[in-house]
């Protein structure tokens, strides 16, 4: 359990776990119980949420009950790493301000560890629009009073590329702690990781495992499952401890208890410098393309 509870420190100083529970596409409040409570046990303190998941007010709810009991009663608010985002049709200063107002309200909370802007565009613009660099320009002033007041421990960004991160180093006066994007190994980002290294920004590998693509044998990926046996691992156990030795968090989601004990050993073992070859090469090696399984930022200016 201890390994479990590894962290990394980010640029201002705040300690954030290598491994949290994701819970994207997760309403059902039973369902949520039981997954955060077998998180819990398997020692994990960092729970990701967004304003679009539409279950903040739910795991806020399911983490004050799961406090109250004796099995937890050792844990407290602050043992708990909190993450949230702004939804992309609350860009802009003052609808920014009210969302995290109320992210804050729906999750039963004064503060959250983290606060990221969730996409680089503004919900109904098209992706040329000049406002969406407008907006989330607002949006970022209205991050930095919520951090100032201390409504979020650390404040950060999400989905956006290399351009969008440069521009927003280019105004801000609180730098982002952050960046949450997509990674895996058919989808690396070796630009990105770098830049954020270059910035000190700590990565946060979200879809570490395809969207489940990676691990569910939709894809033939033979090199996969061949390090997996020799590792006597699994193939999600390597996929998240790729993204960790590339220096990110992971955020796998699950509702399942046996998966989210599994996961939480990806903590538990190293991979070789050669594994960590081969894991990069993992779509020469399986004769795909490179790809995403979720949203692409690219296009929005």
């Amino acid at each position: 359990m201890e390994q479990t509870r590894a962290s990394v420190t980010l640029a201002n100083g705040v300690s954030m776990p290598l491994l949290g529970l994701g819970t994207y596409r997760v309403r059902d409040e039973p369902d949520l119980e039981r997954c955060i409570r077998a998180a819990l046990d398997a020692g994990y303190r960092m729970f990701d949420t967004a304003a679009v998941y539409r279950n903040e007010e739910a795991i806020g709810r399911v983490l004050a009950r799961l406090l109250a009991e004796p099995a937890f009663s050792h844990l407290t608010r602050k043992d708990l790493f909190i993450t949230t985002k702004l939804a992309p049709r609350d860009q802009g200063y003052e609808a920014c301000l009210a969302a995290c107002e109320a992210s804050l309200r729906r999750l039963g909370l004064d503060y959250v560890d983290l606060y990221l802007i969730h996409w680089p565009g503004t919900q109904r613009l098209k992706a040329e629009d000049p406002r969406n660099a407008e907006n989330r320009a607002g949006s970022w002033r209205a991050l930095e009073d919520l951090w100032h007041r201390g409504g979020a421990r650390a404040i950060g960004v999400s989905n956006y590329t290399v351009q969008h991160l440069q521009a927003l180093l280019d105004h801000c006066t609180v730098r982002p702690a952050v960046l949450q994007t997509e990674m895996h190994p058919l989808w690396p980002e070796p630009e990105l990781r770098a830049f954020c290294q270059r910035e000190h920004i700590h990565l946060e590998a979200y879809s570490s495992l395809g969207e489940g693509a990676l691990v569910s044998g939709a894809l033939s990926l033979p090199t996969l499952h061949q390090l997996a046996a020799a590792c006597q691992r699994t193939p999600a156990q390597l996929l998240l401890r790729w993204a960790i030795q590339h220096g990110a968090t992971v955020i796998p989601k699950s509702t399942q208890p046996e998966r989210i004990r599994e996961n939480a050993q990806s903590l538990c073992f190293s991979l070789t410098a050669e594994q960590m070859a081969a894991l990069d090469k993992l779509a020469e090696a399986s004769q795909l393309p490179l790809r995403r399984f979720c949203w692409d930022p690219s296009r929005i200016v």
